[in-house]
């Protein structure tokens, strides 16, 4: 963990080296930021969740209060007139927002890893310095657009198309590259289908992964572009109508011929692939919101058997009988987060094997916990919870997407990690699994 034993949450070393206390507790700026998530969630974005999710409608209302409280700029550096989350208090706020509407969240992921990818990310990838200088000053531009203009980004990464090296060579799980960038005077010409994109037809802009088409190494011409919502040639699918995380709004999206100038860059040419496989925490961030979805349903479960959920029977006549079940699901959601809290405090560029794998663990661990969790709770409270007037039955229909969310989907990170266990990733030469 960070700075000594832990500090997992705050950075601090421990407290005395003779008694070997540890500081658990969050920093008071993330304290700070984790109460302001916690509030937007209880009073604003919990009570639109149903409808959202009714509709199958992106949470428009939730980004506008996003907005107007700084947090699109969550993890936009503090020079750049951001907040300066990294990527632990990202999660941490992430998890809370959750809580109100797991859908709001799962988006909000794919607008903040943009924001890290640009900047504390790719601060600690190795780059020229004519590259670097130039990534800073586009940055900066895209940056003022999130924190002035109140922009956020969509991340269109899933294809169809599995092909070549990458398919092997990405230490992820490769389905990146069927996107391909011809080189043009001023700018790229990009051609691809992206599968599942979260904001679809809502965000302004887009962070997609593309090769450029030429002749050099696969990941020298790795790209991630910055695409408008209304650029010529870009398409958004009609058909959305999934079984949970309806308010996600992923629909498909198509690229034809569209242009992307040299500014469009969000990452020099060839650090997105670099970066995907120098930073596999970037796929835990997705957990933090499954975290905060099972804390719903548990929270959720007694406010119902105690009478205090809108509508729920008063204090149910069972309720002793209910007591071992409420304390499993309490155990198992402690459990979880324990094992998730370490996981995202040894995040960094370049990690050792041991904290990947233990970022295996945990992501897989909240993908199995929150389904168990948000069932179980439908179960405890009775039939009556299973109606859709109750926010239970939602729950458990969102936790069904945390395992099939690439790159790291229950059976890929299952795989990875018996791989690198029994050493079969290093008789490959490291390229099935992330050693």
């Amino acid at each position: 963990m960070k700075s000594g034993c832990v500090g997992w949450l705050t950075g601090a070393n421990v407290v005395s080296a003779a008694s070997h206390a540890m500081n658990l507790q969050p920093s008071p700026r993330q304290r700070e930021l984790i109460d302001l998530a916690s509030r937007l969630a209880g009073e604003r974005f919990a009570s639109r969740a149903a409808a959202h999710d009714r509709d199958a409608s992106f949470p428009f209302d939730d980004y506008a209060d996003l907005r107007a409280e700084g947090l699109l700029g969550l993890c936009v550096p503090e020079r750049y007139g951001g907040l300066g989350a990294d990527y632990e208090t990202y999660c941490l706020v992430a998890e809370q927002i959750a809580r109100g509407n797991a859908s709001t969240a799962l988006t909000f992921n794919m607008h903040c890893l943009t924001m890290m990818m640009m900047g504390e990310i790719a601060d600690g990838m190795a780059m020229p310095a004519a590259q670097r200088e130039r990534h800073e000053t586009l940055r900066a531009a895209k940056y003022r657009a999130v924190v002035e203009d109140g922009v956020f980004y969509g991340q269109p990464h899933s294809e169809p198309v599995e092909q070549g090296e990458t398919d092997t060579s990405l230490n992820v799980g490769g389905r990146r590259f069927g996107t391909t960038a011809q080189k043009v005077e001023g700018g790229y010409i990009v051609n691809g289908r992206k599968f599942f994109v979260s904001l679809g037809d809502s965000a302004p802009y887009y962070a997609t992964p593309a090769i450029r088409l030429g002749d050099e190494p696969w990941i020298e011409r790795t790209l991630y572009l910055q695409v408008p919502k209304d650029a010529p040639g870009v398409r958004f699918s009609d058909d959305w109508d999934p079984m949970g995380m309806r308010a996600t709004v992923s629909r498909d999206m198509v690229l034809e011929d569209v242009f992307v100038p040299d500014d469009g860059d969000v990452l020099p040419p060839g650090v997105f692939g670099a970066m995907y496989n120098a930073f596999p925490h970037l796929f835990l961030s997705f957990s933090a919101t499954f975290l905060g979805l099972m804390q719903a349903a548990y929270d959720g479960a007694l406010a119902y058997l105690a009478g205090e959920m809108p509508g729920a029977p008063a204090l149910h006549t069972e309720i002793a009988a209910k007591g071992p079940a409420i304390a499993e699901m309490f155990f198992a959601i402690e459990a979880a987060r324990a094992l998730y809290y370490r996981a995202i405090s040894e995040a960094r560029v370049d990690p050792p094997p041991e904290a990947v794998q233990r970022a295996r663990a945990a992501h897989i661990t909240v993908q199995r916990t929150v389904v168990a969790v948000t069932q179980e709770a439908i179960r405890v409270c009775g039939g009556r919870a299973f109606l859709k007037r109750y926010p239970l039955e939602r729950y458990a229909r969102d936790a069904r997407a945390a395992a099939l969310m690439r790159p790291w989907t229950e059976e890929l990170a299952t795989q990875q990690a018996w791989e690198v266990a029994l050493g079969l990733d290093r008789q490959r030469g490291g390229a099935a699994a992330g050693a």
